[in-house]
């Protein structure tokens, strides 16, 4: 059920009404009983709680043990790459 805010015309009381959408709006102030409106509120926050909200908090064992995988095995061939390239560097400078 939602929380409305409510201001009074008359004394300018403002309070929060927590009701069901169904049913009707408040009409009187609970202090002098003028008239009253609901007011346009800006919603409830959103709260996180816990270690943390990631992508991979909520991923199948399978998927993160794959996941592992690819990132070990880029990283040695990554590694496999960059040494290769340094001895043809050398090569390639001495053309003529």
């Amino acid at each position: 059920m939602p929380t409305y805010e409510y201001e009074c015309g008359k004394c300018g009381h403002q309070f929060e009404l927590f009701q069901s959408m169904k049913e009707p709006a408040k009409k009187t102030c609970p202090k002098c009983k003028g008239r009253v409106r609901r007011l346009i509120s800006g919603g409830a926050g959103l709260i996180f709680k816990g270690s943390g909200f990631y992508i991979t908090d909520y991923r199948s064992e399978g998927y993160k043990s794959a996941a592992k995988k690819e990132s070990s095995s880029g990283a040695s061939s990554t590694s496999a790459k960059s040494s290769s390239t340094k001895a043809g560097s050398g090569e390639t400078g001495s053309k003529k």
